[in-house]
């Protein structure tokens, strides 16, 4: 027996405290030229010095259309942020954009993203995911600017919940409900006033047209109703003519204004005003840079890269395009937030999208609308071939002649691509499914599914292949169909939604009987035996992998066959029947083998170890886990390693090498940890709690076990929460906690109600048999 004098130092399992958290810079860049509102951000200012560090600051900044609300945020936002060391956060939530607005899911996946929690960990519930945010900004000063948002839904799960940070919100809205619930400042914005509205002018021009003089910019002030918005536009393109007066630019305007007055009922001065600066500034634009700019409004997202707009670029090449799109940026007619991206302000967006209805046929728009849709389509395919190889393709149509789907030279090529267009993949299938492009709108999700399995962007990873199965279901494709079920029983399942998941399954197992798709069949049996495997239903589990087992036999799919031939492996060791979970792992491991899959074979083998253990065989089973452990280096598989290392831990605990089998833990715990599953993190404390309890440290043991049992208990997972209980229990006996311990032990038996499986009753017997 190894004696706690044995262990010195060394082992640390990092708890909350966590001094490595990112901090993440998202604020765009500070608006250049801005000019005045001193007194709006004196009013800003005070807002910071009254309230101090004792609340949340909630400022809202309201007013109309193009009033210059996100300049003003991000002019302020950057004269404090050195007041929030924990970092900046920014979203455009596009709540008056053509298009859906951000849901605040979409957000929390993103700002949780950047606070440093990792995709396959960040919830798939809204409520769950909020609380997770709060959490994290807690004790931290953080700036939030949340932009352009539309209603009190969209801001309020986006608040931290404790002293300390900054939110602020641009809307067209006062967005009455935060001032009245949450306590927001509310600033409304007015238009500039006459000397305002020049002095922006100038700033632009005077370098250009130093020879203007203040009643022509008075008037063409005027003109653009002093908004900001109007006023950049209009000085740029005066500023692009200096040799042509400004009285004639005026007398453009007014033909511009007459032209708008003729054609609207007039009872919005300040709309009429920025569309007037918007058509006059458009008909001045080159033909071809015209077209780009309005079919660029036929565009799914806001917000797009070179190589998307080059698919409208009416036969240019990309840097014709680059060249076309710089036009578009000097006109103020669109922004470039980064390199080789750009994006409209959400009006100039609708009046894009206005002109393509005005001067393209409906052929030609629809036309434009597929073409983007494809590429899109097909890159995402493109995409999938390195960031997840082992799936199979969709078949897609041939592109037509003269469209070229985005390349990638690897792995990190594909992965900055997908973050990069993860807004627009969704936006490019809810605009197939309005336009009614059902094969498109089922393709997309179908495709992505191979990286949304990966990667657990839940929330957008429902709504796509919700969208799918809609569109599958409209053309009639059973096939299309079974494969947006299978594809939503994944994310139920892996969302910890295992009735629903298993619902979505069954529903793709009835469609490819249906259809006679054999394989599918035998692949929705698996799926199903998998999540009733997780519920620890191992009568249907071992009942569904033995159907699937005997199809994959009959159609010659060796490779199907070993994966569950394993999990009847598991399924028959978790039976307590080690004989017969031998015969299955046994053979599993010889056909992985024989395959040459190594991952196969290391799964396998973790298997075997655990059947060898409980059968009296500790080295043998320490020998078979080092060598799947040997497996999962190689290949430098971190999930394969986080998982496999649980069961190397045990194999030591039983070989008596607890200072190994501590280590093992740890690096268990701190692999789920970044990989973002919190039942096997939780089980990897666990490990540890019984390896502290076989060194005669049942304090230390105790705390581990309690951590575990808390996440257990959280994720509703009742088996492994009953195991942590136990535990739990019997490093507090030890300590002479008694009733403490008998509490636990209670609770444990509670939750081991439901399961009548050997190990279940074996277990329940033990702990009657402790508190008795």
């Amino acid at each position: 027996m190894v004696q706690a004098r044995d262990i010195s130092g060394g082992i640390h399992f990092h708890r909350d405290s966590r001094p490595d958290q990112p901090r993440p810079r998202q604020l765009p860049g500070d608006v250049r030229g801005f000019v005045n509102r001193g007194e709006e951000l004196g009013r800003l200012d005070a807002i910071l010095t009254d309230g101090g560090d004792e609340s949340v600051s909630v400022c809202v900044l309201a007013g109309t259309a193009g009033v210059g609300k996100t300049s003003l945020a991000l002019r302020w936002a950057h004269r404090v942020k050195d007041r929030f060391p924990d970092g900046q956060l920014y979203v455009n939530l596009r709540g008056y954009d053509p298009g859906a607005p951000v849901t605040p899911q979409e957000v929390l996946h993103r700002f949780l993203s950047a606070l440093g929690v990792p995709t396959a960990a960040i919830p798939a519930d809204l409520e769950a995911g909020a609380a997770l945010y709060r959490s994290l900004l807690a004790g931290r000063r953080v700036l939030v600017v949340l932009d352009n948002a539309a209603t009190v839904g969209q801001v309020r799960p986006l608040l931290p919940g404790t002293a300390g940070c900054l939110v602020i919100v641009t809307s067209r809205n006062r967005l009455s409900g935060l001032a009245v619930r949450d306590g927001a400042h509310t600033l409304t914005l007015s238009t500039l006033d006459e000397s305002e509205a020049i002095a922006l002018l100038s700033v632009v021009t005077a370098a250009y047209r130093p020879q203007d003089d203040r009643d022509q910019l008075t008037e063409l002030a005027r003109l653009c109703a002093r908004l900001p918005l109007a006023l950049r536009i209009a000085a740029e393109r005066a500023a692009s003519r200096p040799q042509m007066g400004l009285d004639d630019l005026i007398r453009d305007l007014r033909d511009e204004s007459a032209l708008w007055d003729a054609l609207s009922v007039g009872d919005d001065e300040e709309a009429e005003a920025v569309r007037t600066v918007f058509a006059w500034s458009y008909r001045a634009l080159p033909a071809e840079a015209a077209r780009l700019f309005r079919l660029l409004g036929l565009h799914p997202g806001a917000e797009f890269g070179t190589a998307a707009a080059a698919v409208f670029g009416v036969g240019q090449g990309t840097g014709s395009v680059r060249h076309l799109l710089d036009v578009l940026v000097g006109a103020h007619l669109l922004d470039q937030t980064g390199p080789d991206r750009y994006e409209f302000h959400d009006l100039l967006r609708a009046y894009a999208a206005d002109q393509a209805r005005q001067e393209e046929s409906p052929e030609e728009r629809e036309a434009a609308l597929r073409r983007v849709l494809v590429w899109y389509l097909h890159s995402a395919d493109g995409a999938q071939t390195w960031i997840n190889p082992q799936e199979a393709h969709i078949a897609l149509e041939p592109l037509s002649e003269g469209l070229t789907p985005a390349s990638f030279a690897d792995y990190e090529e594909a992965m900055r691509w997908y973050e990069a267009e993860r807004g627009n993949l969704l936006a490019a299938t809810r605009a197939a499914e309005k336009a009614g492009l059902d094969v498109i709108a089922w393709q997309l999700p179908a495709v992505l599914r191979s990286v949304h399995m990966l990667l657990n962007p839940f929330e957008e990873w429902l709504t796509m292949s919700r969208i799918g199965l809609g569109a599958a279901r409209r053309v009639g494709d059973r096939t299309a169909e079974a494969e947006l079920l299978e594809s939503l029983g994944m994310a139920c399942t892996q969302s910890q939604r295992l009735a629903e998941g298993a619902e979505y399954h069954q529903g793709a197992l009835a469609a490819r009987r249906e259809t006679g798709d054999r394989l599918g069949e035998a692949l929705s049996l698996n799926d199903i035996g998998l999540i009733h495997l997780r519920g620890r239903r191992l009568g249907e589990a071992r009942d569904h992998f033995e159907q699937a087992v005997a199809l994959f036999q009959e159609l010659g799919a060796a490779h199907w066959e070993a994966v569950v031939t394993a999990n009847l492996a598991e399924v028959t060791y978790e039976l307590a029947r080690p004989e017969e979970a031998s015969a299955f792992v046994q053979r599993a491991l010889e056909m992985h083998r024989e395959l040459g899959n190594q991952g196969g074979e290391g799964n396998a083998l973790r298997i075997l170890s655990a059947v060898q253990r409980e059968s009296g065989q500790p080295e043998e089973a320490l020998r078979s886990a080092q060598d799947a452990l040997d497996i999962a280096r190689t290949h430098r598989n971190h999930m394969w390693e986080g998982y496999w290392l649980l069961e190397l831990g045990r194999a030591q605990q039983a070989n008596g090498e607890l200072h190994d089998a501590l280590v093992s833990f740890q690096r268990a715990a701190s692999l789920q940890r970044r990989l973002g599953d919190r039942a096997r993190e939780a089980r990897a404390w666990d490990g540890a709690g019984e390896t502290y309890r076989r060194l005669g440290r049942p304090a230390e043991a105790a705390d581990f076990h309690r951590r575990a049992a808390a996440t257990h208990r959280e994720l509703d997972d009742l088996w492994h929460t009953a195991l942590a209980l136990d535990g739990l229990a019997g490093a507090l006996s030890e300590a002479d906690e008694t009733e403490e311990a008998r509490r636990h032990w209670t609770e444990a038996l509670r939750a081991l109600a439901s399961y009548g499986d050997p190990r279940a009753a074996g277990l329940r017997e033990r702990i009657v048999a402790a508190l008795e």
